[in-house]
């Protein structure tokens, strides 16, 4: 009622109403709009309203006539299916493109195996996985790993890598005729697919030549391997704590402070169980040195450095800033003052948020082999109380994981308006959250090894 009065005093106010009669309060331009709609007047001839309604009946009849004609091109003509999706009989999703089952009349023969961190799912990497069928539609099936999510993720890392194993030797059996694969994990996920990887890793045989002078000699007896029976390729992690959370900086939201460092590492365990345990450093299983320490060498059931190494590609990206997760040393496995100084990052006009890539030459990674094996200890030789601190220094970590080349891909969100969740956005968990992440994700497409 209250409207229609409005209306209905804006209409009789240029049709000469009595003078002692209140004026719209509407400003003009909002009454010549009104009054497109109100009944005939000597304000507005027939022609001038006709003309105003004719408008809306012809755009009204054009849309009309655009859904009707979409309508009938979607029933004449439905859209191809682009991606397949299924189920996987061990959990999880396989994703592939449609087209290239049809043309090769199975499955591609590279098998990506792509895993969720703390607290995820099968979900946080739906737009990547999209991403690789659709731009290597013809040599990619991924499947999103659903083995570890939710609270499963609490349970440790070595529990949560032999679910993660299993898993995949269930895919294998079911994707007949693939024969390469490569790992790509986010955040805890890379802990989790490194453990993995060395339970299913399988030497196949020793180089028979001569050893050369000028080799190491734990690169000369380089075994040969398989991951699950195939080929490794790439071993792809973002934003992966490889040299735990303990210390300063390596959990940033804590801002560096040692009070809240070390409430942190005490508490851990009742917030994130076993794998608190793990992250921090705390676990000491039969008196043996923590299981991250571990998983940087070869222990006599499970080759961790050997299945690392028998990939042909191990790739960390790490954030640069503003990740309040993982900190920048443990995720890109570097020493403080080997962080790239802030004048020598880059910006890539087609990666705007790649800014700084270190391809590991082998070189280098030599001259890291023979340092270590002129200082370190045995590992499993300190365990005993004297030696047991030094195993806790991430200095035993990084020379451990460095006896293989890596590539490190720093990423920076600093000038992105989600640059406060860039521990989301640098695997794009959420498009329309984290879409800024899209172009690392092209970066690591693009470089792929197929």
């Amino acid at each position: 009622m209250l409207a229609a009065g409005v209306m209905s005093r804006t209409a009789n106010a240029g049709a000469g109403i009595p003078s002692g009669h209140r004026r719209s309060w509407w400003p003009r331009g909002m009454e010549r709009f009104k009054l497109g709609f109100h009944a005939p007047s000597s304000a507005h001839p027939p022609r001038t309203r006709a003309r105003w309604a004719g408008c809306f009946g012809a755009a009204a009849a054009a849309a009309a006539a655009t859904s009707s004609s979409a309508t009938a091109t979607a029933v004449a003509a439905p859209r191809a299916k682009q991606v397949e999706v299924e189920e996987s009989r061990g959990g999880g999703e396989d994703i592939w493109s449609a087209a290239a089952e049809v043309e090769r009349g199975g499955f591609p023969e590279h098998l990506i195996i792509m895993v969720n961190g703390l607290v995820g799912s099968a979900e946080d990497w739906r737009f990547a996985a999209e991403q690789f069928v659709k731009r290597l539609p013809n040599k990619v099936i991924v499947h999103r790993s659903e083995c570890n999510s939710s609270r499963l993720t609490f349970d440790g890392v070595d529990m949560m890598g032999e679910r993660l194993a299993q898993e995949v030797r269930s895919v294998i059996e079911q994707r007949r005729g693939v024969q390469k694969i490569s790992f790509v994990a986010h955040s805890l996920g890379g802990l989790v697919a490194r453990y993995a990887v060395g339970r299913l890793y399988e030497p196949i045989g020793k180089r028979e030549s001569p050893p050369r002078p000028d080799k190491h000699l734990d690169e000369d007896k380089c075994l040969e391997g398989r991951i699950a029976g195939l080929i490794p390729m790439n071993f792809i992690t973002f934003a992966s704590p490889h040299l735990g959370s303990r210390g300063n900086k390596q959990l940033p939201f804590l801002c560096g402070l040692p009070f809240l460092e070390q409430r942190a590492l005490e508490t851990a365990h009742l917030i994130v169980g076993r794998t608190g345990n793990h992250l921090f450093l705390t676990d000491s299983d039969g008196g043996r040195p923590p299981l991250l320490v571990r998983m940087v060498d070869d222990c006599d059931d499970i080759k961790f450095r050997s299945a690392l190494r028998s990939f042909k590609r191990r790739v960390a990206y790490a954030n640069a800033n503003f990740d309040h997760m993982v900190g920048w040393r443990t995720s890109s496995i570097r020493r403080q003052h080997e962080l790239p100084k802030h004048r020598l990052l880059v910006h890539d006009e087609k990666y705007p948020h790649i800014v700084h890539v270190d391809k590991g030459n082998a070189e280098n990674n030599h001259k890291v082999l023979a340092d270590v094996r002129a200082q370190t200890h045995d590992l499993e030789g300190l365990t005993n109380c004297l030696f047991f601190p030094l195993l806790l220094n991430p200095e035993v970590m990084i020379r451990g994981l460095t006896q293989v080349s890596w590539e490190r891909v720093d990423v920076s969100f600093e000038k992105s308006r989600q640059r406060y969740v860039a521990h989301n956005t640098i695997q794009v968990k959420s498009y329309w959250l984290n879409s800024d992440g899209t172009d690392v994700i092209c970066h690591m497409i693009d470089n792929f090894l197929i």
